[in-house]
């Protein structure tokens, strides 16, 4: 991968970035897909064993015939990029700043097997609120950066990079760009990440959003870690006196633990999983593979259904993995955490939730308000999963001028 900067690196400074792809980058990428070798196909009739063959199959063949990586390429050099250093390791990000003076600065997180390409679709309706039927005084200026070891942002040669060590990066970077006050927003490992700002509360954070709120107890939540694969009987374990919303959070958050051998994976051995590094089909079938909802919808709009996301949305995402080989170093983010993905942690800040139908858990109000004890704003979607602003960027901007009003 070849990228563009305009100053040296290794230094605090902010210095303008750019992608450039070489071509024989992407022409090894079609001669790799292309000379695929395929596994049988699955013997059962649905997903329970991973990515149908002939959901990756399709996904392979328009990735090789039809896909063209330069579009997004356009995209983003047509976004102001950055890149600066904190603690040793370039971190990239995308930084447009809002016309509107008054404009409220925040930081939006991507997770895995996500990236900067996450948000892309929020960044107008956030930035430039009035030609989005919104009012000026919900404006944002908006940072989206690339977490270490993802996308553009330097891998790290050490281990250390934690969810907590990234918060305070992060904090690091809105200072650095001049912002005395900011709020943040997360999913996925960003849903970690800004629960950390928070119990970090450093007093430039006004608050934090999150789409992936960590709110199980956590003696529920330890029923479910130690019970991967079922021998435990952790539903059995449940205390008395649940309410229906937290009964089904319960059930579908044990429905995660049970599969997220992936996770388990790369927590334990990210630097076996060299095969990604070496396979674009088969990162592609792995990264598809986050959970059951999501690879649903995929599976749906390789079939030719118009779902939330476009068949170019997704392999601008998968390509972005591959271009900038790192399979492996984004997985290192599981091994370097301690932390429990869905627990409550005791943020104190202000909080406010986003619940989408298809999240991997749809986390009930009372578990919200009881883990987050200033609890700002809560509300329950219709649609969307768990790529919120990916799929649902009109609803998801919606949510965060609401989310964030009361702390203007």
């Amino acid at each position: 991968m070849a990228v563009k900067t305009k100053t040296r690196p290794g230094t605090t400074e902010i210095r303008p970035f750019s992608v450039d792809i070489p071509q024989a980058d992407l022409d090894d990428l079609k001669r790799r897909i292309k000379a695929t070798r395929w596994p049988d196909k699955e013997t059962v009739d649905d997903q329970s064993q991973g990515v149908p063959l002939g959901t990756i199959q399709a996904v392979a063949r328009y990735w090789e015939k039809e896909y063209d990586w330069r579009k997004v390429e356009a995209r983003l050099n047509a976004l102001p990029q950055f890149m600066t250093t904190i603690d040793g390791v370039d971190i990239h990000f995308i930084h447009v700043r809002s016309k509107h003076e008054d404009a409220l600065p925040l930081i939006v997180t991507h997770g895995w097997p996500g990236s900067v390409i996450e948000q892309m679709k929020i960044i107008e309706p956030l930035t430039d609120p009035t030609a989005h039927g919104a009012s000026a005084s919900d404006a944002f200026h908006l940072v989206i950066p690339s977490l270490p070891g993802h996308g553009f942002s330097g891998k790290p040669t050490e281990s250390g990079w934690s969810p907590q060590k990234i918060a305070t990066a992060w904090t690091e970077l809105m200072k650095r760009l001049g912002y005395s006050r900011f709020v943040a927003q997360g999913g996925d490992w960003g849903a970690v990440i800004v629960d950390q700002m928070g119990l970090q509360a450093p007093p430039e954070l006004l608050g934090i959003h999150t789409n992936m709120p960590g709110a199980i107890p956590p003696e529920i939540d330890l029923l479910f870690q130690g019970d991967t694969t079922g021998a435990n009987n952790a539903m059995g374990s449940l205390p008395s006196g649940l309410s229906a919303d937290e009964m089904r959070a319960a059930e579908e958050a044990n429905y995660v633990w049970k599969h997220v051998a992936y996770a388990l994976m790369m927590a334990t051995r990210p630097q076996t999983l060299t095969g990604l590094a070496d396979s674009p089909v088969g990162l592609a079938s792995f990264l598809l593979d986050h959970d059951a909802k999501s690879l649903a919808l995929i599976a749906q709009v390789f079939d030719g259904a118009k779902a939330g996301l476009t068949r170019d949305d997704i392999l601008d995402n998968i390509s972005l993995y591959w271009l900038t080989n790192t399979a492996v170093s984004a997985s290192r983010l599981y091994a370097e955490n301690k932390l429990s993905f869905f627990a409550a942690k005791g943020v104190k800040i202000p909080v406010a939730v986003s619940v989408f139908p298809d999240e991997l858990y749809e986390a009930p109000q009372s578990w919200a308000e009881q883990a987050y004890s200033n609890l700002i704003y809560y509300n329950k979607l219709d649609v969307g999963g768990h790529f919120a602003a990916w799929e649902q960027p009109k609803i998801f901007s919606e949510e965060l001028r609401t989310a964030f009003r009361s702390l203007r």
